[in-house]
């Protein structure tokens, strides 16, 4: 009988997310990004510079994680009426409590707060979500949610075509005159402040003409099909007093992390964060490419919408050097003979990605690793990232992390003279699956200073991968360790296990590459 009734639950609970399907929308308000003024405390600020560079955008890279969050927070607490935010991941925890902290403060001014989250990417908690979108001036929408919220895991199952596609997108908005935009999810991997993985990654603070384009692509998304709010999935409001529930609990959470050290440095450097109109931007066209939020609906051989197809349209031929930092690197054979026409050119390239030891996501390396040989073969000069990142001199973390280093970047620099910096890595996921966005600024300041601050440091920070022909005559990868002293070590796919190995050779087999 015990066996027939677990069946049974099993059975039930199968045909409930069956039956589950997504609430009409016919109730969902549409709402717009309101013009920018320069009465605001931001318009004020950027106005004037923006007067001197007209149909200009200022550039102000954020490579550090911990100058990443603060320039979220100092955004949020500088909105004097929007803030837009769009992201992928929102992690609960000490730096994502820390933001929300912020934009919660931001709506009890009057602020205008749209919260735009993928919902298998973050997922959140629902009743969190409820409380948070309980204020009068939150919203909060999921995109491509999960229609059964109860059991959740097995209804992601049971729609897995659809919610297969997902919205990568990171942006946040204040005021609709100033954005942040680039590869950071929000969570303590991203800003430096976890003890388990440190993600390298890399964002933009942007004003003037680009962020309206920014704002209207948050727009798009928000008033897309897939965009739910909380409540009419839930089917309900949040209980009474739930926000000031969360809101005890996040002001004790806030209050008990005021003297840890990663706020406390956090706090020595927000002053100088505070400082928007004497930060050092650099001046260039800035041209916003985004996938059209359809994209998710139509066939991933469907390119009509796509950034990627945006991105070729723009013509962009380099003609010395191409940087390509991408930590899920799946080229494809398409993406190699691409590669390979550059370097027939004369174009140097070099390319970044995770090594096995420092990705977090094998299957991705998987898909990778069987295009090495040939990548070396089109001439690419190719690197693997160490799981350990040296600090500059300063002591401060690079872009690439620190002890426990992961790459998370997704950055493409062409001829120290334009750049592309978003969220769209080269994997077959980014590129036909999932929704991406990113910005192309055409500035020689800023992609120089991405050049000159990466790849002399490169030999030090990753293994370069070399071809090389044995004693026996036969030719086989090897990866390059170069110590400070310049000196070269020849190894065998460092720093991981023979089991690991094992791993990724049987994931290798899979014929999965299309979902990597």
């Amino acid at each position: 009988m015990a066996k027939f009734r677990a069946v049974f639950a099993v059975l039930l609970v199968a045909l409930l997310s069956a039956c589950a399907s997504l609430p009409p929308q016919t109730a969902r308000v549409d709402t717009h990004a309101i013009a920018p003024s320069d009465s605001t405390r931001l318009g004020a600020v950027f106005t004037p510079q923006e007067q001197k560079h007209p149909d200009q955008t200022a550039f102000y890279l954020l490579p550090d994680g911990v100058d990443a969050l603060l320039g979220r927070i100092v955004l949020a607490e500088a909105a004097d009426r929007t803030l837009d935010l769009q992201y992928y991941i929102w992690h609960d925890d000490l730096t994502g409590k820390h933001l929300a902290d912020a934009v919660l403060h931001a709506a009890d001014r009057g602020v205008r707060v749209r919260v735009l989250l993928d919902d298998l990417g973050t997922n959140g908690d629902d009743q969190v979500l409820l409380a948070l979108a309980s204020h009068p001036n939150i919203q909060i929408r999921l995109f491509n949610p999960v229609a059964n919220r109860r059991f959740k895991t097995l209804g992601m199952a049971m729609e897995f075509r659809r919610v297969n596609r997902r919205m990568h997108n990171k942006s946040m908005i204040a005021d609709n005159e100033a954005a942040i935009i680039g590869g950071r999810n929000i969570g303590d991997e991203y800003f430096g402040a976890s003890n388990d993985v440190s993600f390298g990654d890399l964002d933009v603070l942007t004003h003037g003409a680009v962020v309206p384009r920014i704002s209207t692509a948050f727009d798009e998304f928000w008033n897309s099909d897939a965009a739910y709010p909380i409540e009419s999935l839930t089917g309900h409001s949040a209980e009474p007093g739930a926000l000031a529930v969360y809101r005890e609990r996040l002001n004790a959470f806030v209050a008990s992390q005021r003297d840890t050290p990663y706020l406390t440095q956090a706090a020595q450097r927000y002053t100088d964060m505070m400082k928007l109109r004497d930060i050092d931007v650099a001046w260039g066209k800035a041209t916003l490419l985004y996938d059209d939020p359809a994209k998710i609906t139509r066939s991933p051989d469907d390119s009509s919408g796509h950034l990627l197809t945006q991105f070729t349209s723009l013509s962009v031929e380099p003609s010395h050097q191409m940087l390509i930092v991408s930590p899920y690197f799946v080229p494809g054979k398409k993406g190699v003979e691409w590669l390979r026409k550059e370097t027939g050119r004369g174009v140097r390239v070099t390319v970044l990605t995770n090594s096995l030891a420092a990705t977090d996501v094998a299957a991705v390396h998987a898909g990778y690793q069987r295009y090495r040989k040939d990548l070396l073969d089109a001439g690419v000069h190719l690197y693997e990232l160490k799981p350990a990142a040296s600090e500059d001199s300063k002591g401060k973390k690079s872009m690439l992390g620190s002890s426990k280093a992961s790459l998370h970047a997704k950055t493409y620099v062409f001829d120290k003279s334009s750049i592309f910096i978003g969220s769209m890595n080269l994997d077959p996921r980014s590129i036909t699956l999932n929704t991406e966005i990113g910005v192309y600024c055409q500035s020689d300041a800023l992609a120089s200073e991405v050049v000159d601050g990466l790849v002399p440091k490169l030999d030090l920070i990753a293994w370069r991968l070399e071809e090389r022909t044995d004693a026996n005559g036969t030719k086989h990868i090897v990866w390059i360790d170069t110590d400070a002293s310049g000196k070269e070590t020849e190894l065998d796919e460092p720093d991981v296990s023979g089991l690991k190995r094992v791993g990724i050779w049987f994931l290798g087999l899979l014929p999965i590459e299309s979902e990597l």
